[in-house]
């Protein structure tokens, strides 16, 4: 398939800048790839749609604190810490990378500083801290990773507060994302007791999210694209729930695209395998799913890989036309938005 088979009109009013108030007062378009029909509701309504011996599937990877603002001599420099290389380094995506040379000192804080030790490519550096556990220091001064859609002027000490609590899941227990698993986002403590007192199964895995889920879509043929590299973790524990839900044909719900990815990238004849692995899978239309059947997702960027994966899952033609729906019915869409169920 073509790259622009994927893209769709959104007018820029309708990308959500700020989470609502509560978690899961987002809408919840509802769709049925049997029929075609869709449901318009409330995500507080969403434990209606599961049923007794189903399981849910969360990601519960938390995004940490990965977006920083420092300082070479008088001139400010963003970074987003990207990936963890060494005990004191990280890869680090930095604006303008122009400025930003090997060589340079970096101050963070008083008593967070870094050198740049490699320039990378795509505007990446390599950057060595004056200390191993970044921890402490990013819970004080770093901010929440958002997305580049979501616009932010310079923040309050509070703004950067909520949005480290909103841009994370009540589940989110596994540090290392740098964006959240946002289908997560719409769930509350109450959603999740009330899906239990049915007997819906829940259970967890992990994925890290790094720049594999915003890379580009650069080729004109989709077949082309070459996903980077994520790392996804699933227990023995989960490994054996999950697989005997396969066995008693029960609906498998997964929450989010990144846990689609996990679990499809685990399957071993038939069966999910327990362990940390690394996944550069990329599901496209004609993928033969293996372990999920029914999708909770959010609404994604035209020609992006996440949307792709919903078509594989819904059916192209299906899934275009729910979106152009979600369009004219001013769902709110991408991280802070509305949600889709995919039956």
């Amino acid at each position: 398939m073509r790259l622009q088979d994927f893209d769709y009109d959104l007018p820029s009013e309708l990308i959500a800048q700020e989470p609502l108030p509560k978690r899961d007062s987002s809408r919840l378009m509802v769709l049925d790839r049997k029929t075609g029909d869709l449901q318009h509701t409330m995500f507080s309504r969403f434990p209606e749609f599961v049923h007794r011996n189903e399981l849910l599937v969360l990601n519960n990877s938390r995004v940490i604190p990965a977006r920083l603002y420092g300082r070479r001599n008088e001139r400010a420099i963003e970074f987003l810490l990207v990936q963890k290389s060494g005990e004191h380094t990280w890869r680090a995506l930095c604006r303008p990378a122009k400025h930003v040379r090997k060589g340079d000192r970096i101050t963070f804080s008083e008593s967070l500083v870094a050198d740049v030790t490699a320039e990378l490519d795509e505007g990446e550096r390599l950057l060595t801290f004056n200390r191993a556990n970044l921890d402490p220091e990013l819970a004080r001064v770093g901010y929440a990773p958002l997305p580049p859609y979501i616009k932010r002027k310079k923040q309050t000490e509070e703004g950067r507060r909520h949005d480290l609590e909103r841009y994370q899941t009540v589940f989110a227990d596994k540090p290392g994302s740098i964006a959240a698993p946002t289908a997560g986002l719409h769930f509350t403590r109450d959603i999740l007791d009330r899906i239990e007192e049915k007997g819906t199964g829940i259970t967890e895995v992990t994925l890290h999210i790094g720049l594999a889920t915003f890379q580009p879509v650069r080729a004109d043929s989709i077949n082309t694209h070459r996903m980077l590299e994520e790392t996804c973790t699933i227990s023995p524990g989960t490994a054996e729930t999950i697989n005997r839900a396969v066995e008693e044909k029960q609906a498998i719900t997964a929450v989010g695209t990144t846990t689609v990815r996990t679990l499809e990238s685990s399957v071993k004849n038939g069966k999910v395998e327990a362990g940390t692995r690394s996944t550069d899978l990329f599901i496209q239309p004609g993928f033969p799913f293996q372990i999920v059947n029914r999708l909770l997702t959010n609404f994604h960027l035209p020609k992006s890989t996440l949307l792709m994966l919903v078509a594989s899952l819904a059916g192209h033609e299906l899934i275009m036309n729910a979106y152009r729906e979600a369009v004219r019915r001013r769902y709110r869409f991408f991280s802070y938005g509305d949600c889709m169920l995919i039956l």
